[in-house]
């Protein structure tokens, strides 16, 4: 697992490593109509298809979707990683409704929605996941194997050996802030301690729940001498933070941002680094720092719920994601593809939008494995709400 510069002024990140991410609920609906249940050549239906090949090609597969015409999708904010456009150019080539339900959910509210409308039209098809939740989704048995067609060129440490999840893209934890709001705006961990930040500092959700504040906690442990197997000091940190005046329990979204209440964030580059153009001409200048004392990288996870009421709709949206258009997709919202090095060789990687990645002073190399996540999840867990009560 590695993580390189690609170059030395306009950042040009390129991950290369493991996973976390987001979630979701809402109200059930009624029962599929037995969506996507027809069987497939070999005795195999769309439910059970571990690729493309079950269907007999690519055309099949997109015939089969077509005919469910409805994809569930869930957690995906519009401006988060390009999302917004990929659903967009997936319904426009292929004419399939997507359903975007609870888009500032979190991980856990995905795997909550999986659990809770089994066998239900209103469960999700496919889910985003921060590492973390993907891991316990698939200990629990919610994932369906399947492996898209471009499933070998995913680096092994980027992927379930069974294609139960796979990652998708990734960026580093970063401060974004409003200047025109804070006189100095914080570029390290260590700057968010000063009494100049009182109520300002706020994360992207609750580490507990989602990815994006358990990716934060872990980059404040590294900062303050943790490790990816201690990442209680980052809990610490963000104690004192507290302590300080300085932590705001807002959590972060583009509403907040732009409404002012969230001046100091804490959160991914690629959605510091797009907040920076979306309110742009609303005279917000939004500037975005990669911190070297806390440099943390991750990927979000895909994967497939195993009883999804649109089955072959749901491949097909994995088969989308992975195609060069929706990795450049990702890419195009200032995120790192998994298949970023493949695609670069093969001479089909958006070098223009590569070359808009953030800067990064310090690579991240090493991510954490299934057990130090496991691990850390269990003691953020446990102690979170204590160190930021009062």
């Amino acid at each position: 697992m590695s993580l390189h510069r690609a170059r030395s002024a306009a950042l040009a990140a390129v991950l290369t490593a493991a996973a976390l991410s987001l979630t979701a609920c809402g109200s059930a609906g009624s029962s599929s109509a037995k969506a996507g249940s027809n069987d497939l050549a070999g005795g195999k239906s769309a439910k059970t298809a571990t690729s493309v090949a079950d269907f007999g090609g690519m055309d099949a597969l997109v015939a089969a979707a077509k005919k469910e015409g409805k994809l569930h999708v869930i957690t995906l904010p519009r401006d988060w990683a390009n999302y917004g456009k990929l659903m967009d150019d997936f319904k426009a080539k292929y004419g399939i409704d997507i359903e975007d339900e609870n888009p500032d959910g979190s991980s856990q509210d995905e795997i909550n929605a999986i659990t809770s409308r089994k066998g239900q039209d209103r469960a999700p098809d496919v889910v985003d996941l921060g590492s973390a939740f993907a891991i316990s989704a698939g200990k629990q048995g919610l994932l369906a194997p399947y492996k898209v067609t471009d499933f070998d060129k995913i680096p092994a440490t980027m992927k379930d050996a069974n294609g139960l999840s796979y990652n998708d893209y990734g960026g580093y934890m970063s401060i974004g802030c409003d200047a025109k709001k804070v006189s100095v705006c914080p570029k390290t961990f260590a700057d968010l301690l000063k009494p100049d930040y009182k109520g300002m500092v706020a994360l992207n959700g609750n580490p507990t729940k989602a990815g994006a504040a358990f990716g934060a906690v872990y980059a404040a442990a590294l900062a303050n001498g943790g490790s990816l197997d201690n990442i209680q000091p980052g809990i610490d940190f963000f104690g004192k933070v507290k302590q300080a005046g300085n932590f705001n329990p807002v959590e972060v979204t583009p509403a907040t941002i732009e409404k002012g209440e969230t001046p100091i964030s804490i959160d991914w580059s690629y959605l510091n680094a797009g907040y920076s153009d979306k309110f742009k001409d609303k005279g917000i200048d939004w500037q975005v720092s990669i911190p070297s004392d806390g440099s943390y990288a991750q990927y979000y996870n895909q994967a497939i719920n195993k009883d999804a009421p649109h089955p072959a709709a749901a491949r097909l949206w994995e088969e989308y994601l992975y195609s060069a258009q929706g990795q450049n997709g990702f890419l195009g919202g200032y995120a790192t593809p998994a298949l970023f090095d493949a695609m670069k060789t093969a001479g089909t990687l958006d070098a223009t939008a590569a070359a808009k990645l953030p800067t990064v002073e310090k690579p991240f190399t090493t991510f954490p494995t299934q057990d130090q996540t496991d691990a850390a999840k269990k003691v953020v867990t446990e102690n979170w709400a204590k160190a930021i009560a009062g």
